[in-house]
């Protein structure tokens, strides 16, 4: 007699193993993707004279940050996912950038972006902290850097190379009006401007009057003693001590009746006549490779500062034509933008 053979199959062994088989598969997997570490969003500081609100989220108001945010876009980082910005604006006073600037460093953000106004309180608040320049009239000068090609400490960036375009805008100004002198209002921290435009003057023959001031509280007298000297024009340097005080600036040369340069396009869209100078806004832009760079682990020591090479020339018309001052056609060819 045949002894039956004793099957171990029971009902439903066959449905537990498999969602037990299952479960363990899923463990596992959540287990792999648990050991992966996190993406880093990184934090990237913004400090300006502008206003906090016009800078901060994904899309800003400020054209500058819109740039900065728009290069990072064009290095396929995203904004929440990659990075965030920490926004931090002055509204035009200056004497809050020190505490605005410790802010970030406290913050332990992981590089900061500003423009070259603001780079003494940043410099002052942090050592370590990874600084990308947006436009230093003269890095190595300003003690930023120890050479453009090998800045040596935490500073990087974009230079506007502003001293050496004085030349340029001295050109532009006496073809816009031949008669003498040329009026120069700057300040210490312009010192370099003055004394590169006194060397271009004295080359080419030109006459220039001296106006200097210490903050903004001394333009008035800076103007009327531009007036009583009978001056053909001004040049305006002191970016810092006039910092704030654009469109101040712009209706004093205007009730003067002085055709005045500048060095950024903000004072002529503020009323200004006629500005030359580095495209900031593409700076801006250009600012996010060294952000790319410095968050993917490079030492802004090793990075090469940058010259510019895309200058812009600004003209208002409208101020032009209370200013009773006919534009030449050749000048008004070149310009890159007309304001009417």
């Amino acid at each position: 007699m045949t002894t039956p053979v004793r099957s171990s199959y029971r009902p439903g062994m066959d449905r537990r193993r498999f969602l037990l088989t299952s479960l363990a598969g899923a463990c596992g997997a959540s287990f792999a993707a648990c050991d992966q570490p996190a993406r880093k969003v990184s934090r990237i500081g913004i400090l300006s004279l502008g206003v906090t609100s016009d800078m901060s989220g994904p899309e800003p108001h400020s054209s500058s940050v819109n740039a900065l945010l728009r290069g990072l876009r064009e290095l396929d980082y995203v904004y929440g996912r990659d990075f965030v910005t920490e926004p931090r604006g002055a509204e035009d006073r200056r004497e809050r950038l020190p505490s605005l600037s410790a802010e970030l460093v406290r913050l332990q953000v992981d590089v900061i972006v500003a423009p070259g106004i603001v780079l003494g309180a940043v410099k002052q608040a942090t050592s370590t902290i990874p600084v990308v320049m947006v436009g230093s009239d003269d890095p190595v000068a300003r003690g930023y850097a120890q050479s453009l090609a090998r800045p040596g400490g935490n500073f990087t960036g974009l230079s506007t190379q502003g001293i050496d375009t004085i030349g340029k805008r001295l050109e532009l100004l006496k073809e816009l009006v031949p008669a003498p002198p040329v009026a120069i209002l700057w300040d210490q921290a312009s010192l370099p401007v003055w004394q590169m435009a006194e060397a271009v003057a004295w080359g080419r023959g030109w006459k220039l009057l001296s106006l200097k001031i210490q903050d903004a509280s001394e333009l008035d007298e800076a103007f009327s003693a531009a007036m009583k000297a009978r001056a053909g024009a001004i040049l305006v340097a002191a970016v810092r001590s006039t910092a704030g005080a654009a469109q101040r600036v712009a209706k004093l040369a205007e009730d003067s009746r002085l055709p005045a340069m500048y060095e950024f396009r903000f004072y002529p869209e503020v009323g200004g006549l006629i500005s030359y100078g580095v495209d900031t806004v593409d700076e801006w832009r250009l600012a996010a490779s060294f952000v790319d760079k410095i968050l993917k682990g490079a030492n802004p020591g090793d990075l090469p500062i940058e010259q510019p090479t895309k200058f812009e020339l600004i003209i208002n018309l409208k101020t032009a034509k209370a200013l009773g001052l006919t534009i030449p056609p050749s000048l008004l060819a070149r310009a890159d933008q007309v304001i009417e």
